[in-house]
């Protein structure tokens, strides 16, 4: 295979939302850092939502994004949760995968906390191909072209071949 055409992990975020909860959110933190070792940024609000009583600069959740070795480590441990069966719907046209775990106590190696309780998150999984640097660049970006973008099939394949992943019906 041409070695422009390989399909590699660009980026793994984990993110919890807490809405207006500052306690779930410092459990939130505390969840993320027990996870990867690394303490997560809060995420704060830009608009004003009266309905549900947001206000810009209020803290409502918090995010890690891990990149190279170390989100091929921990993607490992998360689809172990998962017991590395996904749906097809995880996918999106673009080659992007996103799932949730519903409780953190599933993941490998993270052991019931009392202090945080019972808590889940939200994984979001970014693929690219070398020579996807030209849509981020400073000067002269420029679009991906059709045929170097990854298709879902493609992720699929990637997932399979690289972790292992099956796609079906989750239970």
């Amino acid at each position: 295979m041409n070695q422009m055409q390989q399909v590699r992990i660009e980026k793994l975020t984990l993110n919890i939302g807490a809405g207006k909860d500052q306690g779930k959110l410092d459990k939130g933190i505390i969840l993320i850092k027990a996870i990867t070792g690394i303490t997560p940024i809060k995420t704060v609000t830009s608009k004003r939502i009266p309905g549900w009583g947001l206000r810009p600069g209020l803290p409502i959740g918090c995010k890690l994004t891990l990149r190279k070795d170390k989100a091929v480590e921990i993607l490992k441990r998360l689809l172990e949760a998962k017991d590395k069966l996904l749906k097809d719907s995880q996918f999106d046209a673009q080659g992007n995968i996103s799932f949730g775990i519903h409780e953190y106590i599933d993941i490998p190696g993270v052991a019931y906390d009392p202090k945080i309780g019972i808590l889940g998150l939200q994984v979001c999984v970014s693929l690219e191909r070398p020579g996807f640097r030209i849509k981020r660049r400073r000067l002269g970006p420029k679009k991906i072209p059709k045929k170097h973008q990854i298709s879902k099939e493609e992720a699929v394949k990637f997932m399979a071949k690289n972790f292992g992943v099956s796609i079906g019906d989750v239970a």
